[in-house]
């Protein structure tokens, strides 16, 4: 078997173990709740570092934990006593204007991805945080601003580079291992590292958008006014509904910093002249105490919030699938969102008909492409101290919500544990999954994840 000199002369990134420097600083994940030691951590700087750290990792029988942007709410980026691949260094992206694609490496985040691609006056689906890495939040589904118009992040994934557990470098493309392509699409980091990915990219530059706050009050009228209206919306609207206690910003009255409003985020992506009539029907819901709209660069909206969601915080999120929203499901939501335990925490609900909804359920693992929103909860706070009170609004929250769903399923990029329901969060996607799983890594050395089974 390997040795840890052995792999330290098979990597060029840096091995660390914990007695070296930087060991506190590397093992550390965006969600302060995981306070874990691995064994060894591996910064991967090329394919071939991937290759070596996942056959060090299967032969010793350690449990290997795969980090692209760090961001994965259950701590999946690290263990306790493993070995923790992190691609954080493999973050190039490469721009093709010809074939209007972007290469990544594993490790970019959509800060990388973004600043990159913008200036071609290109851009794909890429989430809200910036900070958020490119693969995790792809492999997921992907969420985000642009969805209705340019689709999932993972409907836009064209091919990935993927190291398996044999240590394989496998190309997954169209033309090529067809059926890996197919499970990354929404399977998670189930079938291997993907060390870099190929992703569609779309002619958005300057959007016109941005946050509009409303009072607690006038919630169900927003909300409402939202879902009536985000259904025949022009596709270039991005737009989701939350909570948001008001931060010291120079655009919010000084007088109410500190207090709870509900808003509504948008994101016009056609001609900015366009944008202001674009936003009209949320204005018209209710009176706008403040707000930060205009035309700006596509990237400067995507980092906008990144302040307010910062390495170490602890986390705790739940999130659903959502059909419908009746007027009792916006009761509940009216009555549990607003008394927020931090001025970070919140509910946000993301549109997702549009293009999603035109690809069939089974053209890709994405299976629930008939739901109409993503809801997530999330509490974010500073202390364990905290932990009770957070984690409890949370689950309420959800508790009051649920029912209204009209899905079991939830979106696996933004929940804090599997919490049984693997299966209805692939949907009906996920026998196939588990064939898969069965073929590429059959004796799950990546389960560190949203685990899908391989199939006996």
């Amino acid at each position: 078997m390997t040795t840890i000199a052995e792999l330290r002369e098979q990597v060029r990134g840096p091995v660390i173990e914990p007695d070296d420097d930087g060991y506190d600083e590397h093992r550390r994940v965006h969600n302060g709740v995981h306070d874990r030691r691995p064994a060894l951590i591996v910064r991967a700087a090329a394919t071939a570092d991937a290759v070596a750290t996942v056959n060090y990792a299967r032969d010793a029988g350690l449990d290997l934990a795969v980090r692209g942007g760090g961001h994965s709410a259950p701590g999946y980026g690290t263990c306790d006593g493993g070995v923790v691949l992190d691609l954080s260094l493999i973050n190039n992206v490469f721009v093709d204007r010809l074939k209007r694609t972007a290469r990544t490496g594993g490790g970019a985040t959509w800060g990388d991805f973004n600043h990159a691609t913008h200036a071609f006056g290109l851009a794909t689906t890429g989430g809200i945080i910036s900070t958020t890495g490119v693969s995790g939040l792809t492999l997921g589904g992907g969420v985000g601003y642009l969805a209705r118009g340019c689709g999932l992040s993972c409907d836009n994934l064209v091919g990935a580079e993927v190291v398996t557990a044999d240590g394989r470098i496998l190309v997954a493309s169209e033309h090529e291992n067809e059926d890996l392509l197919w499970a990354l699409r929404g399977g998670g980091g189930n079938f291997g590292v993907v060390t870099s990915m190929e992703l569609a990219l779309h002619d958005v530059a300057t959007i016109y958008g941005g946050p509009m706050l409303f009072e607690v009050e006038d919630a169900p009228a927003v909300m409402r006014a939202y879902d009536e209206y985000i259904q025949e919306a022009p596709e270039q609207l991005g737009a989701f509904f939350g909570w948001q206690m008001a931060p010291p910003l120079p655009f919010i009255p000084q007088d109410r910093h500190g207090d709870m409003f509900c808003v509504v985020v948008t994101c016009w992506s056609g001609r900015p002249e366009q944008g202001e009539q674009a936003i009209k029907p949320f204005r018209d819901a209710a009176q706008v105490k403040a707000e930060h709209v205009g035309p700006m660069p596509y990237p400067a909206l995507n980092s906008a919030f990144d302040g307010l969601f910062y390495k170490g915080m602890r986390q705790y999120w739940k999130a659903d699938f959502v059909r419908d929203l009746p007027d009792e499901a916006i009761a509940a939501h009216a009555q549990h969102g607003p008394p927020t335990p931090t001025l970070t925490s919140t509910m946000h609900l993301y549109s997702i008909n549009g293009a999603p909804s035109r690809v069939g359920p089974e053209e890709t693992a994405f299976g629930h492409r008939d739901a109409r929103y993503v809801m997530v909860i999330g509490a974010f706070y500073d202390t364990p101290a905290e932990d009770e009170g957070a984690v409890r609004w949370a689950r309420d929250y959800y508790d009051a919500v649920h029912p209204y769903a009209g899905t079991e399923g939830g979106y696996v990029n933004m929940l804090s544990e599997d919490e049984g329901r693997v299966p209805q969060n692939y949907g009906r996607n996920y026998d196939r999954l588990r064939r898969i799983k069965a073929a590429y890594d059959p004796d799950n050395l990546f389960h560190l994840n949203q685990n899908i089974a391989p199939m006996a």
